[in-house]
Parts: structure tokens; sequence; C-alpha cells
């Protein structure tokens, strides 16, 4: 099993060495390597990346960690050339290779074996033993996953070892199968992992469920995707005598069942977190544990760690508790079942719709409580790929959101709230997730472009007013063509949310406490804060904030790869998918602009493709950065981020999942 371990990657040094009469300052970050063999430096903390030509990457391949000279410092633009220059630097050496293995396929002849690259970003193939390949019975032009082991001086290519076999390019397993082994992400369990896990007994014990809080005859139900297996949360619903609400948010306690340094949590920590690619979810617990013993299914006694609410029709939280609790739900729902009941007209009927629409009233509350505080929702559509049986294509379509998803949503965000709010009044260490304040400069950029498009935005861009100067901002574009430029520009200002001890609260949804407890079965920083939780309550002492905090920065790193293999398995059943569409033609709004070319999202599947610049015969064009927009040199022709265009197919480019546009 291939298990990459991501590093995070400090700033550091402030070293200096002698190139010819120059010194130059050197930095130490990862290296982003193009097709084309240069690439970029990227230092954690700097908003601007180093460029490093081909010939100056120093045996340096994507991913590795590298100490870079910086060669050349950034230069303003000029009138005849407005955009700014970037940092140059060259490779020094390389600190440490990744471990994430390239994925290719695999040719040998009387001269040797090498693994050939079709790959966005590594320019070179590797050579490999042809007798490794055969023991491992690797046949010609198969898909492997192999390792860089060394790349000596005087030798043309990279050395590498296979790490695994993948198959027959083409077929849908080979193709998923070689995205995982590409972000270095496990696609089965080892045998041990299931053994473990087929072992543990199914019936609770009678002594555990005495000891625990008792929710068996409340009534309680589910709401899931339709093809949902894992049911990791449940709602319980009781009317009080005061006239108050009692409900309950029971989580499914894998804590029970998954113990501290055993073998499946171990293999759980090493995951992470569920992958969920296209046609398939790579779980991070054995199937026993997510879809049987920890699943919230209807009907059966189930083991649960809960967060239990007092409130008021109005949806004033007057009490809240938190306990391990045993539940037997009433209902297993599914977003459409919800949703009728919902929108369903007249009285309700019975105790579920009863339920059902008091909660949705109360989560419309808190709803509009969270934005009144600042919370900014970017509420962006979610494309979904629909395949056969065989894992082909066969539709594009948009995922609507409804108000049964937001119900779940509200009282998951209420209950993940309050149990930071919890930990965080005592002071002790503590699993947090944290989203940081926006990028200002990029705010200050995207109120630049909203001025040159007749929108005025707020010159106060920091804190909370920068969140209602965004959230107006938005507002004012909904339906328009530059309403999806202003939200990607908002959103590329944002910094990503992350696990850590140091709780700085969440910006996004305007939470000064907040944190992941209602998803163990799937993210194992969840899992975590359970642990963490039970000890609290059982009044123990901190835990060690330095061991914490490397598991945090750890389990982010695990979530960022997994979030970059999902949308690599869209993109390449995008590509797949347009294959059929060559030549044809669609409208579409331009989506990003860089030095090289245009990207356009076509309507309505929001597929995105590239139009290179030099295609475009009109003109000359020059990238305008900070004014989101492209220029020509003699026409002066614009074409800004949002704007409407025509485009035709190409080309596909399945191998590295691409789509070539040309503009009409």
């Amino acid at each position: 099993m291939i298990i990459f371990v991501p590093m995070k990657r400090k700033i550091i040094v402030k070293k200096k060495r002698k190139e010819g009469r120059k010194v130059f300052p050197q930095v130490i970050g990862t290296f982003l390597m193009s097709r084309e063999a240069f690439g970029f430096v990227s230092v954690e903390g700097e908003e601007e990346d180093i460029f490093v030509p081909a010939s100056k990457t120093n045996g340096a391949l994507h991913g590795d960690k590298v100490r870079v000279a910086i060669t050349k410092e950034p230069k303003a633009g000029t009138k005849k050339h407005p955009a700014p220059s970037r940092r140059e630097g060259r490779v020094v050496d390389v600190v440490e290779r990744s471990g994430k293995p390239f994925v290719g396929i695999y040719h040998c002849s009387s001269q040797g074996a090498w693994v050939l690259m079709q790959s966005k970003t590594m320019p070179y193939d590797i050579e490999v033993d042809p007798r490794q390949a055969e023991r491992l019975g690797v046949e010609k032009s198969w898909k492997v996953a192999v390792k860089v082991t060394g790349w000596e001086r005087g030798q043309s290519l990279p050395q590498g070892e296979i790490v695994d076999v993948l198959g027959a390019p083409g077929e849908n397993e080979t193709e998923m199968h070689s995205i995982l082994a590409e972000f270095g992400l496990p696609y089965k369990f080892e045998a041990e992992v299931e053994k473990a896990a087929s072992k543990i007994p199914a019936k609770i014990k009678a002594s555990e469920i005495k000891a625990r809080k008792d929710f068996r005859d409340t009534f309680t139900f589910t709401i899931d995707p339709k093809d949902a297996k894992d049911f990791d949360d449940a709602l319980s619903f009781k009317v009080l005598e005061n006239g108050n609400y009692e409900i309950g948010v029971h989580i499914a306690d894998v804590s029970y069942y998954v113990h501290p340094g055993d073998i499946i949590d171990k293999e759980a920590r090493d995951r992470g977190t569920s992958v969920y690619l296209v046609d398939r979810t790579v779980p991070m617990l054995p199937e026993k544990l997510c879809n049987t013993l920890c699943s919230l299914r209807p009907h059966e006694d189930k083991l649960c760690f809960s967060a239990i609410f007092e409130m008021t029709p109005t949806a004033q939280v007057r009490k809240k508790s938190f306990a391990r609790t045993v539940i037997n739900s009433d209902y297993r729902l599914d977003y459409d079942q919800a949703q009728e009941i919902i929108t369903k007209e007249g009285e309700p009927n019975g105790e579920l719709e009863q339920a059902i629409k008091v909660l949705n009233g109360l989560a419309s509350i808190l709803k509009g409580k969270r934005r009144k505080a600042g919370a900014i929702d970017f509420d962006r559509p979610e494309m979904k790929v629909r395949c056969d049986e065989q894992g082909h294509p066969i539709e594009v379509y948009q995922k609507y959101s409804c108000e049964a998803n937001w119900l779940i949503e509200e009282f998951m965000l209420l209950a993940n709230r309050s149990v930071a709010e919890f930990v965080s009044g005592k002071n002790k260490c503590f699993v947090y997730r944290i989203h940081d304040v926006p990028n200002p400069d990029k705010l200050e950029s995207l109120r630049h472009f909203a001025k040159s498009l007749g929108y005025k935005m707020n010159a106060e861009l920091e804190g909370r007013k920068a969140a209602k100067s965004i959230s107006e901002l938005l507002s004012k574009a909904e339906g328009k063509p530059e309403g999806a430029a202003f939200k990607d520009i908002a959103l590329r200002s944002m910094a990503k949310a992350k696990y850590s001890t140091q709780n700085i609260g969440h910006y996004g949804l305007a939470f000064a406490d907040y944190t992941h407890f209602t998803s163990p079965i799937r993210r194992y920083p969840d899992l975590m804060v359970h642990r963490l939780l039970a000890m609290y309550l059982d009044n123990a002492r901190s835990q060690d904030q330095e061991y914490y905090e490397k598991e945090c920065e750890y389990a982010s790193g695990r979530e960022a790869l997994a979030t970059e293999a999902e949308r690599t398995s869209v993109k390449y059943k995008l590509v797949e998918f347009m294959q059929d569409k060559i030549g044809q033609e669609f409208s579409g709004h331009i989506s990003g602009l860089t030095e090289w070319g245009m990207y356009v999202e076509i309507e309505p599947t929001h597929i995105e493709g590239m139009v290179p610049l030099r295609t475009i015969r009109e003109d000359f064009f020059e990238f305008e950065e900070k004014l989101y927009r492209l220029r020509g040199k003699r026409s002066k022709k614009i074409y800004r981020l949002g704007d409407e265009v025509r485009i035709r197919v190409k080309n596909a480019n399945l191998e590295q999942r691409l789509l070539d546009f040309e503009l009409i």
C-alpha cells in the first residue's frame, strides 16, 4: 500500500551564497514543475512563487523540497509592459525528494526499460529495472506508479522503482487507481486491517447501554444522500412542557470501536479522510465499521456521542450538554424526501412532519443569524458527473442545495461550534477547525476590478467589515455575468481552512470557536475531537499541544491531497465526456486569465478548458493581472474575467486531463 505523508514546508532560511561576484538570498520551498521543464518554487507564508527556468532546475522534480537562490527580484510594470515581472531563481540543491510516485506507461526494449510520462508536471521519462518489472508481472504498455530513487550527475534520466502495477490504460479501474496512486492514496485495506475489523463484536454490551444516556424512545431520524451507506449523524426531536424543544445532534461513536494505537486507528490516521472520487468512495474505515457498526441505520440500537440542546421557538439555545448516548433511529430519509415534507402545504401530519418543519424553521433562523454576523455564503454551483456501470460519463449535471440540506448543515454547524466553545472555555488543548482572514491585497484587487465594471465596494477590507463588503458586492452582482468572476476572486483571496490547536476562529462562518465533531466515520480529526471531548468531560488535564499540533498539520495535508485527487477524478471524467465533442461550439464565460491563456467555462455544464493566447490571431494580448483582463496591444480590445465568449472544442487530452478550446 502506498502512503504519502505530506510534510509541512517551513520557510527557512536567510542563507546567502556566492555565485560569481554576487551574493543571492536563498529560501527553501516546494518545487512545482511544468510539462515544459520550467517551474515555480512555492514558499510557505509568501504570496508570490519564484520562477525557475528549465535550465536552472538542477535535477529538481515536481513536489521536491528544494533550496533556491533568488537571482532576480520583481520589477514594477512599465507603460510599455504594464504587467510586473516576478521573482526568478535557480535551484541550488534538492533538500528532499517528494514521496509521491509518478504514473506513466511501462516500455521496455533490448536497451532497457522506462516509464514514459504524459503528465502535466513531469517532463522526463524515468528509467527502471526491467527485472523488477518482470517480477511484478508488468506487461508492456501497462500503467504503473514509479517512485524516483535518484538522479545523479551525468545520468540523462532520473532513476526509479515501480511501486504499483495499475493495469491497461483507458480502463476505468486503471485510471481511478492511477489517480489515487498519483496522490499517494491507498485504494484497498491490507488483510490484517480487514481481519481486525471483522473481529469487532456487533452486539452492544448491556453494561455499555446502561452507562449511556438513553435516547431510544426519543423520536430520531437521519437525512442523507439517496445513495449513502454510512449514516454518521442523526437528529432527535422532542417538544418540552415549557414550549421549548429538545434537539439532539447524535454522531456515530467511532471512538467506542476504534482505540488509540490499534491497527485500525493507525490505518485511519494514515488515511486521514475518506476520498470521494467520481465513481467510488475510498473509505477511511473498513466497511464493517463505516457501513454497519457505526452507521446509524434505522431500527437498530446505535452508540453515539451527542450534543443536546434546549431551544426556544426563536432558535435561542437555553441549555446545552454533551454525552455518550444510545439511539434507535425511527426513519432514514434522503434529501428529496425531506424536501417534500418541507414544501408540503398545510398542517404537519404526524411526528416526522412536525419535527422536520419545526427544525427547518429553526435552521432558517440560525442561518440568518450567521449571515448577520458576517458569514460569507458563496453558494457556487456543484457539478456532478453521472457514470454508467462501466464508469463511462453519460451526464454532467448541477447539484442544487435545498432547505433539507441547509437543515442538516445548520444543526451540524451548531454542534461543531458548541463543542469548540465548551473546550475553549476550559483553556485546554484542542483540535480546532480554523479559517484565517482574507488577503487584503487580493481584496483590494477585487475592489479595483469591481470599480472598473461600475461597482462600488467599501474601502474597509479588513476583519468583519471586509466580509460585509464582499457579501454586498456578491449580492449586487447576483445573476449577472460578472457575479461569477467576483465570487472567483473573492474565493482566491480567502485563506484555506485547516486544523490547528491555535484557535483563531473561523472567518468564513463568522464563528469565534469551531471544530469538526460531526463526521468521525470519514474524518480522522473528528475522531480526535471525540476522544479529547470525552477526556475533558471527565475533567482530564490539558493534553500535549505539540503532539496535537503535529497531528493537525498532518490531517490538513491529508485533506488537501484527498481534495486534489477528487478534483482530478472529476476533471478526468469531464475530459472523457468531451472527447466526442471535438469541433462543437459552446457559449461560456471567462473563468480565469494568465500570461499564457484564457480559461473558459462552457454552459450549462461549467466544464473548463483553455484558449492559448498564441491561438488568438487577431492581436497580441497582454495580461493585466491587477485588472483581471487581457488587452490587445494594437486593437486595445479587452477580455475581462466573467466576459461571455463563444468557443470551439479543439482537443481533449485524457492523459493530461486538459481541454483545449479556440475562441470564435
